[in-house]
């Protein structure tokens, strides 16, 4: 006897916002009469925080404090105890996408779905078929995405900067600060408040440069931090690269910046009590020496018009 259990949601996109109906079949396949002591579906939606491993000998402590926590878990029953019929049954299912009420202050609500290294929020359904106790039980399992609604577009909020020897933040390589070559480079980023449904833009222009330039990049970075009470972890990891000069580009040149935000490895920024998700804009010039200047830009991703 072979049973297969798969849901099958109506919306192809699997993108709801809170206080719509989330809808759609479970489907049983069977090559036989299958008797079944009752199919449910279970909505979970979840946050799971992990500490970096460079901070787990710090924050041990309190490191057993660091588990998921739940934004919504709501149970229907699909299929009282009974029999399904050999073939293919499809059994429609509804459940509204609700926020539970909060029981604790630190309660976010729903938020975003959103994929990182240290911070996952997850929606999921769940249904399982239980049977007799020789047999055991069935489950099936589909992602759902939540996003906020849109909301009116904020003000434009640009920044522009000169990146000299003097005023450069960061860098690294086989050079010493005294032997640091001269250079001239100017960056603008259209705004630093960005809707996530929007690509970033700006530009960036090389006016003096005593070595050559092997590379020009535009980094993305989240910047994830956990925690309690007790103490906090922050790390920043790389979501995506884009090379937007190879070589040594030519001076006094406009050279457009242009990034489309992933969908699922970004979200609106986010603050609460037990983690935030912040993120930043790294420009790159990297010297044929692998000499490395960079600057940094902390922007703010909503969910906008």
């Amino acid at each position: 006897m072979s049973v297969m259990l798969n849901i099958n949601l109506k919306r192809t996109s699997k993108i709801y916002h809170e206080g719509e109906v989330i809808a759609g079949v479970v489907v049983v396949e069977t090559n036989s009469d299958v008797k079944h002591e009752g199919l449910s579906l279970n909505m979970e939606g979840c946050v799971n925080l992990q500490l970096s491993t460079k901070n787990v000998g710090i924050f041990e402590a309190f490191s057993n404090s660091i588990k998921p926590m739940n934004l919504i878990n709501t149970v229907i029953e699909l299929a009282p105890p009974g029999k399904i019929p050999v073939g293919i049954t499809e059994i429609p299912f509804e459940i509204p996408l609700r926020a539970r009420q909060a029981i604790s202050p630190g309660y976010p609500g729903l938020l975003e779905t959103y994929h990182g290294v240290f911070v996952n929020i997850m929606y999921t359904l769940k249904c399982s078929m239980k049977r007799s106790f020789l047999n055991k039980p069935l489950y099936t399992s589909c992602q759902f995405f939540v996003q906020y609604r849109q909301q009116d577009p904020a003000p434009l909020k640009p920044v522009r900067c000169e990146i000299t020897p003097a005023s450069i933040r960061a860098c690294g390589g086989s050079l010493s600060r005294g032997v640091m070559p001269q250079f001239q480079i100017y960056a603008e980023i259209h705004t630093t408040v960005c809707p996530l449904d929007k690509p970033i833009t700006g530009k960036i222009r090389v006016d003096e440069c005593s070595v050559p330039i092997k590379s020009i990049e535009l980094q993305l970075v989240r910047v994830e931090t956990c925690g309690c009470a007790e103490g906090y972890s922050k790390d920043a990891t790389e979501i995506q690269n884009i090379q937007i000069g190879d070589g040594d580009v030519c001076r006094g040149r406009h050279i457009p910046l242009y990034m489309v935000l992933p969908r699922l490895f970004t979200c609106p920024t986010t603050t609460t009590v037990n983690f935030k998700i912040e993120f930043e804009l790294n420009i790159a010039v990297i010297f044929e020496d692998d000499y490395l200047v960079t600057e940094n830009f902390p922007i703010l991703l909503l969910r906008t018009r």
